[in-house]
């Protein structure tokens, strides 16, 4: 398309900023996917059984440890010991099952609702965005939600409800025991929360610097033989470099900060443990507190510095959650293409009428200038003229890729901002100078797009049309070939009428030819051009053409440069009247 691609794109994160979204933001973003309530519910209820369980354990264990002869022993206690053991297990192998189901299912619907937004997006907005830029939202940013939805979130219930209730038991137990504990509350909150604050910038650099490298790495790939071809491997070697060490730079300085968190929990934990044992160990002496006791509050300390220490891990996640969260929000804030309101109307018969079309796509520059033209029903409007004029920008335009700045097109007496999207678009026949063939089967690509599955005879036939048949019918695999990335073991040639057969099987009122032949070479292109004709047969055809046959044989052509039409009539005419026309056209009789 006829625009300057050295414009930046339009970047509003970075990795280096602090986010603005909070938890809420999060929490907001989650249930708007409805995740499965009864279930997480369940989940919860279970795993609050568990870390009951868990609580009870502690205070048989010391009715154990205080039975100083074996025959005393309550079987009965040893019983619910046993039964408490198999709870815990059961309860929180469920309880953790459905909390992990729960937050997959969500995130499932999340990224559900991410491509869905993303196909929907207008198409200005990959102008100004890397394709890998929204497949690291799509794939990468919502990793690190799952991660905390589906792991470390349920891992925070089960280890806070387990937290609370041992430490409401070890006040109950013994009020001056679990004081001696808290005095390490305050260490751990000054040492934790200026780590967490560098956790979370480095968090939220290192997936900026994942998406970017993710967005070149798909980028570059796309264009490997244009790389091949240029020997550029040494240098996209250099330049892909530079984004790995940035990456791995930040991992390094991330996995410093963990390396030095880990560690000072485990002392801060280890010294609280040997001092409240050490504590502990005096009053047994002095006959204040049994050694089951002492054994049940140092079991209830574990239940407290388990989770704690996790809690380190799920605080960090939360803010690479965070930036996660704004950027997927930035995606679906972002306004959709209006697919479901609008008129359906069929275009059959009917005039395509611009008035006065401007478009610019930065505002000091235009593309387009008041330009005006129509095309009757099922005759051929050629576009002519210099590169860069803006004849592929009116195609955008007709297909409502973007909007015009000023002015408007209009089918019969309708606007076509007023039509149904899809609707117009699918009484569209498109077929460009290097047509889109995805990767997949012959018989996937010419079904693409159609509402219903069409018979073998059907695509045949369509083949046919396009004199494509031939070609396909000496793959071994015929219909169910598979053509690669991008159609790459097919020739220009064969692409092109592979897009053709497409066209064909679409029935479109309208066809637009983006220069479809220019870069084919003489027998293909001859093969091309009569499957052309034959497509153009009774309907509303606009050709932005370079080969003169086409622009003598229009009804009527439209002279277009510097984003202006500056002549249009029959060629008889324009030669007539338009020096620059007629100059343009003895340079293509000499090429």
């Amino acid at each position: 398309m006829d625009r300057d691609m050295s414009m930046a794109p339009d970047e509003t994160i970075e990795g280096g900023k602090k986010s603005n979204y909070k938890l809420k933001d999060f929490l907001r973003l989650i249930l708007s996917v409805n995740p499965k309530k009864a279930l997480f519910a369940i989940g919860l209820f279970l795993s609050l059984l568990t870390s009951g369980a868990s609580l009870i354990v502690p205070q048989l264990t010391k009715g154990l440890i205080d039975t100083s002869k074996l025959a005393k022993i309550d079987k009965t206690m040893l019983i619910v010991l046993v039964l408490a053991f198999v709870a815990q297990l059961a309860f929180g192998a469920i309880g953790s099952f459905l909390l992990r189901y729960v937050g997959e299912s969500a995130v499932k619907t999340l990224r559900e609702k991410l491509w869905s937004h993303l196909l929907q997006m207008p198409v200005g907005y990959y102008d100004d965005h890397k394709s890998g830029e929204s497949s690291s939202r799509l794939v990468n940013d919502t990793t690190v939600i799952k991660d905390l939805v589906a792991t470390q979130f349920p891992n925070f219930i089960t280890g806070a409800i387990q937290l609370v209730g041992s430490m409401i038991i070890l006040f109950v137990m013994d009020w001056k025991m679990a004081a001696m504990m808290f005095l390490a509350v305050p260490i751990m909150a000054l040492i934790m929360m200026p780590i967490g604050r560098i956790m979370s910038r480095l968090g939220r650099q290192l997936q900026a610097a994942t998406a970017d490298f993710n967005a070149e790495a798909s980028e570059k790939l796309s264009e490997i033989r244009l790389i091949k071809a240029s020997n550029g491997e040494k240098f996209e070697k250099t330049s892909g470099g530079s984004f790995i060490n940035k990456i791995f730079s930040l991992g390094i300085k991330d996995a410093k900060v963990e390396a030095m968190l880990q560690p000072i929990i485990t002392t801060v934990m280890l010294g609280l443990f040997v001092g409240i044992l050490g504590y502990g160990a005096v009053r047994v002496q002095a006959g204040t507190l049994t050694s089951g006791q002492l054994v049940a509050f140092l079991l209830y300390l574990f239940n407290i510095m388990m989770p704690a220490a996790s809690f380190a891990m799920f605080f960090s996640q939360v803010q690479k959650a965070m930036g996660a969260t704004e950027r997927i929000e930035q995606i679906l804030k972002t306004d959709l293409e209006p697919i479901e309101t609008g008129k359906t109307v069929d275009v059959s018969g009917k005039t395509i009428k611009a008035e006065n079309l401007s478009f610019h796509y930065v505002a000091d520059r235009p593309i387009l200038k008041k330009v005006s033209f129509e095309a009757k029903p099922n005759t051929v409007i050629a576009f002519a003229g210099p590169s860069g004029g803006g004849k592929s920008t009116i195609f955008a335009l007709l297909e409502r890729f973007y909007q015009p700045t000023e002015g408007t097109v209009k089918i019969g007496d309708e606007a076509i901002e007023q039509l149904n999207i899809t609707n117009w678009r699918s009484q569209i026949g498109y077929v460009s100078q290097d047509s889109a063939v995805f990767a997949g089967s012959i018989r996937e690509n010419l079904q693409y797009g159609l509402d219903r599955t069409l018979t073998e005879e059907e695509l045949w036939h369509g083949l046919e049309l396009a004199y494509a048949d031939q070609f396909v019918r000496e793959f071994p695999e015929q219909l169910e070939t598979e053509l690669g990335e991008r159609g790459v073991k097919l020739s220009g040639g064969q692409k092109q009428r592979i897009a053709i057969a497409r066209a064909f099987l679409r029935d479109p009122k309208i066809l637009m030819l983006d220069e479809a032949t220019a870069s084919l070479d003489s027998q293909s292109e001859e093969k091309v051009q009569r499957a052309l004709d034959q497509l153009m047969e009774g309907r509303t055809t606009l050709v932005i053409a370079h080969r003169l046959s086409t622009i003598v044989d229009a009804d009527h052509i439209y002279f277009i440069e510097k984003g202006q039409v500056t002549g249009h009539g029959t060629h008889a005419e324009l030669i007539a009247s338009h020096p620059l026309y007629a100059q343009y056209v003895q340079e293509q009789v000499v090429n």
